[in-house]
């Protein structure tokens, strides 16, 4: 009993947020596109400053954390960015609380095959399928600050893909761009479910919505 009373309280503090959902804008969610035409300048995702951010939401309190990226590759035209792709590093999460709870016990069951499953799938990859103007409105506005491009992409994860689209702010200058995003997913379309059922005990201790946030920096090649 004791063993299992753990499980429960590690992996709700694994994805776990106050009582309501990360505030995010609402990702709207289809079938998988075909990706967007990749003639312009093309421009080097930096790594090293790069990051994906999430949080959880559950029972008790929030638990960021965040992924870096192996690589990716944007395209600018017209002053825009139009087409690209990036892989996250799934094996590099990192969780922003200090102690060996979050940073060993945590971070592991995350890695484990309970829910990211980093052996079966280290990679997940995020590819750009369309972006156009974005002015928000009193009907449809966003959480980032300055968002200006609407993007819609292919996001792979766990080995199932779904076509994403939220608002973004986007910069680009004469040396790179920048992409900033916050939004929301329900994790259970990428069949991301604790033990792979929908209907367990233990599932029912987590939210759907996961929070995801982009901070993405690229420079010309």
């Amino acid at each position: 009993m004791k063993k299992y009373t753990l499980a429960l309280f590690v992996f709700a503090a694994a994805l776990t947020s106050c009582s309501d959902t990360p505030k995010g804008d609402k990702a709207k969610v289809t079938d998988e596109q075909a990706a967007a035409d990749s003639n312009g300048v093309a421009l080097n995702v930096d790594t090293a400053t790069s990051i994906v951010g999430f949080v959880g939401n559950g029972v008790g309190k929030n638990h960021p954390g965040e992924f870096k990226l192996s690589n990716g590759t944007f395209t600018v035209k017209d002053g825009k960015v139009t087409a690209g792709s990036f892989t996250v590093n799934v094996g590099s999460i990192k969780m922003l609380e200090q102690g060996d709870m979050f940073q060993t016990n945590l971070r592991g069951h995350l890695m484990s095959a309970d829910f990211f499953d980093v052996a079966k799938f280290p990679e997940a990859k995020f590819e750009i399928t369309g972006s156009e103007p974005f002015t928000p409105t009193a009907a449809d506005s966003s959480v980032v600050a300055g968002a200006n491009t609407k993007i819609s992409g292919n996001l792979t994860l766990k080995g199932v893909t779904k076509n994403v689209t939220f608002p973004s702010k986007v910069e680009v200058t004469e040396t790179g761009a920048t992409t900033q995003a916050n939004f929301n997913i329900d994790r259970t379309q990428w069949d991301m479910h604790y033990n792979d059922d929908a209907a367990s005990a233990k599932e029912k201790f987590i939210q759907h919505d996961v929070n995801i946030k982009l901070n993405i920096v690229s420079k010309k090649q």
